[in-house]
């Protein structure tokens, strides 16, 4: 019996959570009518279980096609709960992931400004190594005046070429700190997702972090697949428990009169009942014999 009552209790205690969570995602989905889908979302989580179990427990007496609707009807029911966790579940990591996705553009326009910066330093060095080459050309010839000339003529282009290229560095530096900021936020975040990041990486490996929705999408499901269908059917493990329980108790009555029938087998019973004319009648009866006197 107390078995039966802790199936109970556990079957509505996961009911009462699967309901809340399915009502607060439906409301997500149908947000212009929240009031409307919570009165909604009760009515047909407390429908569904009597349903299952007033299906139960008449269920050879119930003609068939009314049994096959409230079956679908259950069916369907759980369906929807199912629907209504995963859309509240999915908000929630929508929610918490949200913010990073923004972190993640950030860090990608940073990563193209430093690669434009790069590629302009490149730019301004094959010039400097452009001029390097002109003068290397006056010294294979032998014209060493003329390359040092030639030095002094280049001499504002390569400070110039110098100082954008430290202009350039000086860039990168800030926008290597400032991805370094975003970073850190996106690594604040992976702490969070710690766990589920470990479950992508046995499927995915070393491209975890890029199947990390997959991941959280396959997690939801398995939850929704053993959440609401758990709660119906523990709720009908209960009935059964019950059942059983009261057969017991049946069958130990049945037992106990039987036994009380034997011990009064043996025993004389009287009864006494007063006629009108004053005299007494007795009657005493053992088993199936009975005597009857009047005094």
């Amino acid at each position: 019996m107390i078995l039966a009552l802790f199936t109970l209790l556990t079957a509505l205690a996961i009911s009462a959570v699967a309901a809340f969570y399915s009502i607060v995602g439906l409301m997500a989905i149908f947000s212009a009518s929240a009031l409307s889908i919570a009165v909604m979302g009760i009515v047909l989580e407390i429908g569904k279980l009597v349903t299952a179990s007033w299906l139960y427990q008449n269920w050879k007496r119930v003609p068939f096609l009314l049994k096959s609707y409230l079956t679908i009807a259950v069916i369907v029911l759980m369906f929807i709960t199912s629907m209504g966790i995963f859309g509240y579940l999915s908000k929630a990591h929508i929610d918490q992931g949200k913010g990073v996705a923004e972190i993640y553009l950030k860090v990608e326009r940073v990563d193209n400004r430093i690669q434009t910066q790069r590629n302009t330093i490149t730019r301004y060095e094959k010039q400097l190594l452009n001029l390097d080459t002109a003068l290397n050309k006056y010294l294979d010839l032998g014209a060493v005046s003329k390359g040092l000339a030639k030095r002094d003529e280049q001499e504002p282009e390569r400070k110039e070429l110098v100082s954008l290229i430290n202009k350039s560095q000086e860039k990168i530096d800030l926008l290597l700190e400032e991805r370094a900021e975003y970073q850190l936020q996106i690594n604040s975040f992976e702490v969070e997702i710690g766990p589920i990041k470990y479950i992508s990486a046995i499927v995915y490996g070393d491209k975890a972090l890029d199947y990390i929705d997959t991941a959280v999408r396959t997690v939801i499901l398995i939850l929704v697949f053993v959440f609401d269908p758990l709660a119906v059917l523990l709720l009908v493990s209960a009935n059964i428990s019950f059942a059983e329980y009261n057969e017991k108790r049946k069958r130990a009555l049945a037992r106990k009169r039987k036994q009380l029938e034997k011990q009064n087998e043996g025993k004389v019973k009287t009864t006494v009942t007063e006629q009108s004319n004053g005299m007494k009648k007795i009657t005493k009866q053992q088993g199936n014999v009975s005597m009857e006197y009047y005094e």
